[in-house]
């Protein structure tokens, strides 16, 4: 009833009316008839789009976590890399990053004879290998500082008296250190989640055909240029609020809420 009784106030109502009234507008004054043909390109952008944003997403916190476990108790011979892996990461444009490693990798590899004859290098010739790894490790450097202080909040106190009951150190990590830590870090995630699916469409400046690339198709083949644009929008909406849902559903589970 509360739930109800908040969604029914005036100006959420002006809102939703205000909502209804544009997307009526658009179904009937804009062009929709290119939808058809380019379903089948479309849902693959989509495809390619939310793969890359899973796999960068969890290969980059992986990586995240012994950055930021190395910047807070490692030695300064592992702090240091550390630290300046993640402010040149912070430092630079992620669309420079991209074509660092496309145009500079991309054209390294093809005059090494190994590489041009192993098994890698059909994949190697590709865009999207590059695209996957510059997104990795941008969000590896920006998780890394947030996991640097994860770390660093976590109670002492628990740590000593894990120690002092003669739990191993590689225990004591995986059952009390880590898991205080990410649970305090959720709500980061989620967010830093999100712009990294804002991220994606930079790889479509290195030929990758995501979601975003595909808009641009439509728009470079038909001179349609609103129609392509709110559906591209509509789905980096939906793809956001799913991810917003999973996450806030993963942080009631930890914390023990409904």
């Amino acid at each position: 009833m509360k739930n109800w009784r908040a969604l029914m106030q005036p100006h959420r109502i002006v809102l939703m009316a205000l909502f209804v009234g544009f997307v009526i507008w658009c179904a009937i004054a804009l062009r929709w008839d290119w939808i058809p043909k380019y379903t089948p390109l479309a849902l693959g952008g989509l495809w390619r789009t939310i793969w890359i944003l899973v796999v960068t997403t969890v290969m980059g916190f992986l990586l995240a976590i012994p950055l930021g476990l190395a910047q807070a108790v490692g030695p300064w011979y592992l702090s240091a890399p550390a630290k300046v892996f993640c402010t040149v990461i912070r430092g630079t444009p992620l669309l420079l990053q991209i074509w660092l490693l496309y145009y500079g990798l991309g054209s390294l590899f093809p005059q090494i004879p190994w590489i041009r004859g192993s098994e890698l290098w059909p994949y190697l010739r590709q865009a999207w290998p590059y695209a996957v790894l510059a997104l990795t490790l941008s969000y590896a450097g920006y998780e890394g500082e947030v996991m640097r202080g994860a770390f660093s909040g976590v109670n002492k106190g628990q740590l000593e008296a894990a120690e002092a009951f003669g739990m191993p150190r590689f225990t004591m990590f995986r059952r009390i250190w880590l898991p205080q830590a990410v649970r305090n870090v959720l709500p980061t995630l989620g967010g830093e989640t999100i712009l990294q699916l804002k991220a994606t469409p930079l790889v479509a400046t290195i030929t990758v055909v995501e979601i975003y690339a595909v808009s641009s198709r439509v728009r470079s083949d038909t001179f349609i240029v609103y129609e392509p644009l709110l559906l591209l929008a509509l789905v980096y909406m939906i793809i956001a609020g799913i991810i917003t849902l999973l996450f806030r559903r993963f942080e009631n589970r930890v914390n023990g809420t409904r």
